[in-house]
């Protein structure tokens, strides 16, 4: 994912988690506010429940490549966080790209 369409600082990620609207599934949290840019700023995160180090940057990985071919198509002037589940150890990249599919559906943004 190109650096420019990383929400970065921590401060962003906490407004986003306040004031943001969350939707759920089994595999994925995704969490959206829209922002005053001209551009879709998203954050990836993946807690101490999916796993040890190695199994959070293995998830991380998996879902920044579902993420990849969605990043033009989506509308501009949004701050969007996806959190990682428990079940995303054992998901592969297909049905985390579903799974995203759906929940960007859900939230209107594609």
């Amino acid at each position: 994912m190109n650096r420019r369409f990383r929400l970065k600082s921590s401060a962003d990620f906490k407004r986003v988690r306040q004031f943001g609207k969350s939707y759920v599934n089994s595999l994925l949290v995704l969490i959206t506010l829209a922002n005053k840019l001209d551009q879709t700023r998203i954050g990836i995160a993946a807690g101490r429940t999916v796993g040890s180090a190695v199994q959070r940057n293995r998830v991380k990985r998996i879902m920044r490549a579902a993420f990849q071919p969605y990043l033009e198509t989506l509308p501009t002037g949004w701050d969007l966080i996806i959190i990682a589940r428990r079940k995303m150890m054992t998901a592969d990249l297909k049905a985390t790209q579903k799974s995203l599919i759906k929940l960007l559906r859900r939230a209107e943004l594609l």
